[in-house]
């Protein structure tokens, strides 16, 4: 019995890897020494779909700031609340996760919430701080950020717009010197290098029993911490006679302890 020849395939070959994996996966994220992270685009806008988020570039005194801003879709916002990150030189950007936790939680509790890159930081323009104990020119990056967003955001509030200004280490210390011109109503630090930076008080000896002059402050710090020591930050805040919260087990980057340091905030900061 005779057989017809077979005829050759002109399909293409199916790529089975393909087939099986459908959909990509997530990029991988380099690890950081500051404790930074970076989202994809779509898993931020999926943590704060809830919310108005924009980036944007604010005019600062070395030149463009590279800022994120978001503002809550419903009701009436409560102030401003404006986020300055760790030490450059030590890997800190806007992207660093506890900042990313203190943004998150002023956005929930109804701020504008507003986080942004220090002059040379990634795409801020500028050059880089290059002393390990200078702030001058980060002090002066919070002014324009927080004037300007005082300014787009004016008709919303009542004069004075309220403003909250926050830190963690470096930027925490930034804060303090910041406050003495801004004038804030609220200052929360995060481990702040109060001593490294010889950061001045916050409450003056000769205002801090008036009452609605002195702003409020929250300072949180872990037991753990290796790199900005919880006794400077008690020697620092003693005269002012601030109390400090510590979480257990804490160290310089609160890692496993975020969802602690968001409870502390959220539960200071609320009307």
């Amino acid at each position: 019995m005779s057989h017809a020849p077979r005829q050759a395939s002109t399909s293409k070959p199916t790529d089975r890897r393909i087939a099986r994996r459908p959909y990509a996966p997530l990029p991988r994220q380099p690890a950081h020494p500051g404790g930074s992270i970076r989202l994809p685009s779509y898993l931020q806008n999926a943590l704060l779909n809830e919310h108005i988020i924009q980036k944007t570039f604010i005019d600062g005194p070395a030149g463009k700031l590279e800022t994120i801003l978001a503002e809550p879709t419903s009701g009436h916002a409560r102030g401003i609340a404006v986020v300055a990150h760790p030490h450059p030189l030590y890997g800190g950007t806007m992207n660093n996760k506890v900042v990313h936790t203190l943004f998150k939680s002023f956005l929930e509790l109804g701020f504008i919430a507003i986080k942004f890159n220090f002059r040379g930081v990634e795409q801020s323009e500028g050059e880089l701080n290059s002393g390990d104990n200078t702030s001058a020119g980060e002090v002066d990056d919070v002014l324009a950020v927080a004037e300007t967003a005082k300014i787009r955001f004016a008709e919303r509030f009542d004069k004075p717009v309220p403003l909250l200004l926050a830190g963690f280490s470096f930027g925490g210390a930034v804060q303090a010197y910041a406050a003495q011109r801004l004038k804030p109503q609220t200052v929360v630090m995060v481990a702040p290098a109060v001593q490294r930076l010889k950061a001045p008080p916050i409450i003056q000896p000769d205002v801090k029993h008036r009452q609605g002059v002195a702003p409020r402050v929250l300072i949180i710090h872990g037991d753990r911490d290796d790199v900005v020591a919880l006794t400077s930050v008690l020697e620092w805040a003693a005269p002012q006679e601030l109390p400090i919260v510590v979480i257990p087990g804490a160290e310089h980057f609160f890692h496993r302890r975020l969802h602690i340091l968001k409870h502390v905030v959220i539960d200071a900061c609320r009307p």
